[in-house]
């Protein structure tokens, strides 16, 4: 059958995954882009051509200048933490050590857990009458309002984002770290390297380009954040927790505003491809050099 095809049976493999780019990805991005040029203001099923209308108000709204700053303080905030401690961690579960099975269960037990029932729970560790609030006053200070203090509240939820992902890095770490050959180790305990310098000068070389991509898909996932703040802040208080992906949602399901919602997403793939070309600079130009 693939005889037939002769120099098509590349493509022909490619096909189904082709059309499912093109399905679930191009034609929705296509359609957004339209959308932002539309205006339904005043009705959902006749919009009116708006031109750059929705692009001139997202600039000019006060609103959208707040949650581009929190969705970048939760980008400063999780990235370096999601992309440093499950290296750590991966480092040392690769050691020989006993009971190495029940740590990596352990760890990776959070990102089995549904986000809605991690934010649930911790939900309630951050109320008012809450443990973290009982640790707290037991040790003579205030009670924290968590999820009601603007200064907290987002930082609250970067905290859900971290635990929840750790264990999924780590492993990806760990994968990497079977390809890096023993023998340097070797050599590195041959020369008395300790076990620091070992790892600063064999393993962190070697899986640049993993630590290339946990950054990558950390930062995406920190920028299209949703979940979360969905059930433990709705976005408050005073807009201190939302982020551009749940003001999409408000403005497009709340507000029934498709157009300046499609505008805000278009920005927001922008700004996503921005930071991916930024990774592809920083941490694999030699790759793409010619």
């Amino acid at each position: 059958m693939f005889k037939y095809y002769g120099k098509y049976t590349p493509y022909m493999f490619l096909l189904p995954a082709g059309l499912v780019l093109v399905i679930f990805f191009f034609i929705p991005f296509f359609h957004t882009v339209v959308l932002s040029f539309q205006d339904y203001t005043n009705s959902i099923y006749s919009p009116d051509f708006a031109g750059l209308n929705n692009y001139i108000d997202l600039f000019k709204n006060p609103i959208f200048y707040k949650v581009l700053a929190n969705t970048f303080i939760y980008l400063i905030v999780a990235v370096p933490i999601l992309a440093t401690i499950p290296l750590f961690l991966a480092i040392l579960i690769n050691q020989k050590i006993r009971g190495i099975t029940l740590y990596k269960i352990l760890i990776y037990l959070p990102v089995i857990v549904s986000i809605v029932v991690a934010a649930i729970a911790f939900k309630w560790l951050y109320a008012e009458q809450g443990i973290l609030n009982y640790i707290v006053t037991a040790l003579g200070f205030n009670a924290i309002g968590w999820l009601t203090n603007p200064k907290w509240s987002l930082y609250s939820v970067i905290i859900v984002t971290i635990w929840k992902g750790i264990g999924y890095y780590m492993m990806i770490y760990l994968a990497a770290l079977m390809s890096v050959p023993k023998e340097l180790y070797e050599a590195c305990d041959i020369d008395g390297a300790s076990f620091i310098k070992k790892h600063l000068t064999v393993t962190i070389p070697h899986i640049m380009p993993t630590i290339a991509l946990v950054v990558t898909i950390s930062s995406i996932s920190a920028m299209k954040v949703f979940a979360e703040i969905y059930v433990m802040t709705k976005g408050g208080p005073l807009d201190s927790s939302k982020t551009i992906v749940y003001y999409i949602y408000e403005r497009a399901f709340e507000n029934l505003d498709l157009g300046y919602a499609s505008a805000l997403a278009v920005v927001l793939l922008i700004i996503v491809m921005a930071f991916s070309l930024i990774n592809i600079l920083c941490f694999e130009r030699k790759k793409y050099q010619l």
